[in-house]
């Protein structure tokens, strides 16, 4: 692209900036919805399925839309309160005060308590793979959902995802929780939240499609008809991206940081948005691509991928631009200004070999998708090459890039490329791994024993001054020091030494509950007391707490049963004299002491 044709399509393109809804767009009821789903990246081929439109579709609306949703803070709420935790610490401040005012409002209720138990038994039941394409499911089903109190299912269950089909149920279960709690209530508190959240992504979201525009050197969006929206909800996890494709809507959820989202995710399902009418409108002529389907058998492509040459060329020529336009890391180099003639070859020698180090990461990432079964990535960034020294936009060359490949030659590459075994995580689900740190490592260390290094570091977080520590994370740490306690008890000591070890366990366990406000602790706090109580004979005490466990639950399956066992029958073990009615394991195998974390893998007994 000349800079001449640049300079004017950047004007055209800074359209885009009054398409792209502010805050102000989400504040109608109406427009309260959104689409996840971070299971699966829907294909494109999904354009022309009969999926009926979402219900923040609004017909009149912009093309491109940057909104928050009800429903779909609803559905989060929901997700949150039954122990969904991933990605919680990196989360905007707004999520951790929508789940204290919840807390507050459990405290208070034995309806809320109830309400909240029915639904997190409901979610249990329901998950699939213990990963985010539990989470996905209900987004998908919130799109479909209208504002509370009515919450009102949108569709015919045939003309919705499949996905959210399988759990559309929830939903009368979710109007009474929503209900129980005032979620709209807690909406009303928070929204001006959001949509500070929504203007400070704005310029960053508004720039990227300019930027893609320009690249694509076309003008801003006004495809009749086709939207892409996204929608901002904080209480997901920050570094998932949910998206979807439905009929010829695309819409992505994402959980903003101070202005921050994995924004390369979002460009790849607005490229789809832009590239998916150029290419799906050729399918015919893309028929003849079929041979090449044939050499992919073996690579770890989705079935959709090798089954489907208008797919994989989609995401090939995706690939290809992505790698022309990603971010190399690569310092720009640039030419100082006012350098003597003489020493012109000198700096020229240097920018080409910076140009040279830029091409060398962008030809490992094709390369890479070459590997996965993406074999026209090669020959599409080779397009790309020629295409960026032409004035015509894509739009007007995708027809000669489709027609001049030459089949034999692509199918060939493909028999020659060696695939990798395992495929990557699909770009629209990768969730990057966290590093683990304070009390979160001090969990995961003493779930895998090492009693003294969990001890180690929640010692460290009570000797700091209290004003620089949470009060969340003194109870967290004294929850973990009793655990800690129970787990130092061994079969083989004094019984003086043991009952001294087992006195401060209790101790720390009487803090965790003068201190916290998490009812899983609190849960958890009490049923541990009970347990030892049980140990000591002392049973009508012990039921005590296994009652107060009962009503400062937290809605989770494993803790309710714990608690029910209690009440139920005494704990104890083998050879104790008040073993006759016990029905349940040694303490320190069972409950938080096992678990990464206290509120996410307790397993039930």
């Amino acid at each position: 692209m000349t800079s001449r044709s640049a300079h004017s399509l950047f004007f055209s393109s800074l359209a885009v900036l009054a398409l792209l809804a502010g805050p102000g767009a989400s504040s109608a009821r109406g427009q309260g919805n959104s689409s996840s789903s971070s299971s699966q990246s829907s294909s494109a081929g999904q354009m022309y399925t009969q999926e009926k439109a979402p219900s923040l579709i609004d017909p009149a609306g912009p093309t491109i839309s940057l909104i928050s949703s009800e429903p779909v803070f609803v559905m989060a709420a929901a997700l949150n309160a039954c122990g969904y935790n991933e990605g919680l610490d990196q989360s905007s401040p707004v999520r951790k005060r929508i789940r204290d005012e919840m807390d507050q409002v459990f405290a208070k209720s034995e309806d809320a308590r109830t309400k909240r138990d029915a639904l997190c038994l409901y979610i249990a039941q329901h998950r699939m793979t213990g990963t985010e394409q539990d989470i996905a499911q209900y987004i998908s089903l919130a799109l479909y959902v209208t504002p509370p109190p009515e919450m009102e299912v949108t569709a015919d269950l045939t003309e919705m995802p499949p996905d959210s089909t399988q759990v559309v149920e929830i939903m009368p279960i979710l109007r009474q929780f929503a209900a129980a709690v005032d979620l709209h209530g807690i909406w009303l508190t928070v929204h001006h939240d959001y949509d500070e959240e929504a203007t400070k992504l704005h310029d960053a979201l508004s720039q990227m499609i300019v930027n893609t525009n320009i690249y694509l050197k076309m003008p801003a969006a006004t495809y009749s008809g086709r939207r892409f929206i996204v929608v901002i909800e904080p209480q997901l996890s920050p570094s998932t991206v949910n998206a979807r494709i439905y009929g010829t809507d695309y819409i992505v959820v994402v959980s903003p940081v101070n202005g921050k989202i994995p924004l390369t995710d979002v460009q790849h399902t607005y490229l789809h948005y832009v590239i998916d009418p150029l290419l799906y409108s050729r399918t015919n002529a893309l028929q003849r691509e079929e041979p090449i389907l044939k050499e992919i058998r073996e690579a770890p492509l989705d079935f959709r991928f090798r089954s489907d040459p208008t797919t994989l060329t989609v995401e090939c020529l995706i690939k290809a631009i992505e790698a022309r336009i990603m971010d190399t890391g690569v310092p720009e180099y640039k030419i100082p200004a006012g350098i003597d003639r003489s020493q012109l070859p000198r700096y020229e020698h240097e920018r080409e070999l910076y140009q040279q180090r830029v091409e060398a990461v962008r030809w490992a990432a094709v390369q890479h998708d070459m590997r996965q079964g993406f074999v026209l990535t090669q020959y599409f960034y080779d397009q790309m090459i020629q295409f960026e020294k032409q004035p015509a936009s894509l739009q007007d060359t995708m027809g000669e890039m489709v027609y001049s490949m030459d089949v034999d030659q692509q199918v060939h590459r493909a028999r020659q490329t060696d695939f990798d075994q395992q495929a990557d995580e699909d770009v629209l689900q990768r969730s990057k791994p966290r590093q683990l740190t304070g009390l979160d490592l001090a969990e995961a260390q003493l779930s895998n024993g090492n009693v003294a290094g969990a001890t180690a570091i929640a010692q460290k977080v009570l000797a700091k001054d209290a004003d620089s520590v949470a009060a969340a994370d003194t109870s967290r740490a004294h929850f973990i020091l009793a655990r800690a306690d129970l787990m130092s008890v061994h079969p083989g000591e004094s019984e003086d030494a043991a009952e001294k070890t087992i006195g401060l366990a209790v101790s720390q366990f009487q803090k965790t509950l003068a201190t916290s406000k998490d009812q899983r602790l609190l849960a958890w706090s009490h049923i541990y007391l009970g347990r030892i109580l049980d140990l000591e004979c002392k049973r009508d005490q012990a039921l005590a707490e296994y009652k107060a466990a009962m009503a400062a639950r937290d809605g989770q399956l494993d803790t309710r049963i714990a608690a029910q066992r209690g009440l139920k029958a005494a704990y104890g073990v083998k050879g104790h004299e008040c073993d006759e009615d016990a029905d349940d394991q040694p303490a320190d195998s069972s409950g938080p002491g096992t678990a990464a974390t206290p509120t996410n893998t307790l397993k039930p007994q």
